[in-house]
């Protein structure tokens, strides 16, 4: 993990409208870079996963994970940028993934913060890295303190039945461990039911023991490469959260 992020872009302008907004969005000074990966020889492309620290001071529950794509056109002396928010790393490394950034380059290393708390939190991990446009997300929710967690409601495009999913990121900080669920659901409502009650185990999906020999292949392989291995409320390699509380308001249908 490093502390400061340096875009490279003095020399260049932005190539279009979307670009250049993209760029005004992000307060560098606020990214705390988790993971990055930038082309070789001249670095024409570079893909960043960072923790947005001002996330915290903002809107309750919103994502604190951004992930970061910039091309360089060095010829036109032009750039694009994009970027997307995520509740946890896993979904914005799928992102950059998506857009061309090699897997083994994005992965985090390994830290001394809190660890996964068993191999089903790895595989859901990799599941979710390796989805591509699988998932569709609907909405996400972060938290900080009591419960520190994050979840990300999403549409399996890929599932047969229950197409609704829940990634539920738990955080354990007696035990210093994390633990990722998936949840699956008919439609959303039943998913945001679920969420606001929590009276009953999250439902599994109805796939994941067909998925589960795939994926631990490719979590061993993660594994040999430097795979995530500390979260906080989906922070990955950051501190446990401070005392500080953030209120959590029940996941209302209006979001």
């Amino acid at each position: 993990m490093t502390a400061e992020l340096d875009f490279a872009l003095d020399d260049l302008d932005p190539a279009d409208l979307g670009s250049e907004q993209a760029e005004s969005l992000l307060w560098v000074g606020d990214l705390t870079v988790l993971a990055e990966h930038h082309t070789a020889p001249h670095r024409s492309h570079s893909y960043v996963v960072a923790h947005d620290t001002s996330a915290t001071w903002g809107v309750p529950g919103s994502p604190q994970i951004a992930a970061i794509k910039v091309a360089r056109d060095f010829n036109l002396g032009t750039f694009t940028l994009e970027s997307e928010y995520h509740a946890s790393v896993p979904f914005a490394q799928a992102w950059l993934i998506e857009r061309g950034c090699p897997p083994e380059k994005i992965a985090l290393a390994e830290s001394d913060f809190v660890a996964p708390a068993d191999e089903q939190t790895l595989r859901v991990q990799q599941m979710i890295r390796d989805g591509g446009q699988r998932y569709y997300v609907i909405d996400t929710w972060t938290s900080d303190f009591d419960p520190c967690e994050n979840w990300t409601l999403a549409r399996d495009s890929g599932a047969a039945v229950d197409p609704v999913r829940v990634f539920l990121e738990v955080v354990d900080e007696k035990a210093l461990t994390y633990t990722v669920r998936e949840g699956a659901f008919l439609d959303e409502d039943a998913a945001r039911d679920w969420l606001e009650d929590r009276s009953t185990p999250l439902p599994p999906a109805p796939e994941a023991h067909l998925d589960a020999d795939a994926l631990r292949t490719r979590v061993a392989l993660a594994r040999s490469t430097g795979t995530p291995h500390a979260t906080a409320c989906g922070l990955d390699t950051l501190p446990l959260p401070s005392t500080s509380a953030v209120q959590q308001p029940s996941p209302g249908r209006s979001r």
